[in-house]
C-alpha cells in the first residue's frame, strides 16, 4: 500500500507565497479575496492559479496541503483511519507553499511536488480530508494565508467554511465523465497507465466521500456563483469569473 512513497530530497532554502506583482487599484473592481470551490477535477487548480495570475494576485490550493498530510501519513504508516495520528501530523507540520509553482509544498524539511499527486495520495485523500482534526490545523493555516487579501483560494469547503465572507466565491462543477476524463488524461500525461473506467468509478466514490463526511461536506456557498466548466477551456472559464467579479 505504501511503496508508492519514495525518499526525497529535502529542501534548502525558505519557501514563501509568490509576491504579488499587482496593485489592487489598477483592477477593474474592488474584490480582493476570491473562493474557488468545487468536486475532484471541475478545473479548480487549473482555473485558479491563471486566474491569480491574470489578476496578479496570491494563490492557494488547499487540496495539495491535504495531499501532503496522507503523503506524510502513508510514508509513517499511518493509517488514514487513525484521525488522532492524521491531525498530530498535521499540528506537527506546518506547510509553506513553493514560491511560483502551484505544484509543490514545502513541509516536514522537505519539498514535496509529483510525489502529491501519486495513485496511493489520489486513492487516500478523501479519506485523511474528512478528518476533523486535520482539517481544523489546516482551516487555521489558510485562513492565515488569506489575511493580507489579493488572494485566490481554492478548495472544497473555501467558500462555506475556510473563506465565509470572501469577496467572490465560485463553484466549478463537471460531469462526472468529464471530470474523469480529465483525470484519465492527466494521469497518462504522467505516464501511468489506468483504465477510464476505474478513474471514473474512483471519481464517483470521491464525490461521495466528500459530499457525506461530517465536517465541512462538499456543498456550494449558498452565495456562491456556480459555472459547469463542460466544453470550456481554462482560459474561457477565467473569463467568465473576471467578468462576473466585474458586475459585484
Amino acid at each position: 500500500m505504501y511503496n508508492c512513497v519514495h525518499a526525497i530530497v529535502p529542501c534548502r532554502t525558505p519557501y514563501i507565497l509568490r509576491e504579488i506583482n499587482q496593485e489592487k487599484d489598477q483592477l477593474p473592481f474592488e474584490i480582493s479575496v476570491i473562493a474557488i470551490d468545487g468536486p475532484a477535477a471541475a478545473g479548480k487548480t487549473a482555473v485558479g492559479w491563471e486566474l491569480a495570475q491574470t489578476l496578479g494576485f496570491a494563490y492557494l490550493d488547499t487540496g495539495i496541503m491535504y495531499r501532503a498530510i496522507t503523503w506524510l501519513a502513508l510514508r509513517s504508516g499511518i493509517s488514514v483511519d487513525d484521525t488522532i495520528s492524521l491531525g498530530e501530523i498535521a499540528r506537527a507540520n506546518p506547510m509553506e507553499l513553493v514560491a511560483n509553482d502551484n505544484t509543490k509544498v514545502a513541509v516536514a524539511g522537505l519539498t514535496l511536488g509529483t510525489e502529491l499527486r501519486e495513485p496511493c495520495v489520489d486513492s487516500n485523500v478523501s479519506a485523511v480530508a474528512k478528518a476533523t482534526a486535520v482539517r481544523r490545523e489546516l482551516v487555521a493555516q489558510q485562513q492565515a494565508v488569506a489575511a493580507g487579501g489579493n488572494i485566490v483560494m481554492v478548495g472544497r469547503d473555501i467558500g462555506t467554511v475556510v473563506l465565509p465572507n470572501a469577496d467572490l466565491k465560485v463553484y466549478l462543477t463537471a460531469s462526472p465523465e468529464i471530470r474523469a476524463q480529465r483525470r484519465w488524461q492527466e494521469m497518462r500525461n504522467r505516464g501511468e497507465t489506468v483504465e477510464l473506467e476505474v478513474v471514473l468509478k474512483d471519481t464517483v466514490a470521491r464525490d461521495a466521500i466528500d459530499s457525506n463526511r461530517e465536517d465541512s461536506p462538499l456543498r456550494p456557498a449558498k452565495d456562491a456563483w456556480e459555472l459547469n466548466t463542460d466544453g470550456l477551456d481554462i482560459q474561457q472559464v477565467v473569463q467568465q469569473i473576471v467578468d462576473c467579479a466585474g458586475t459585484l
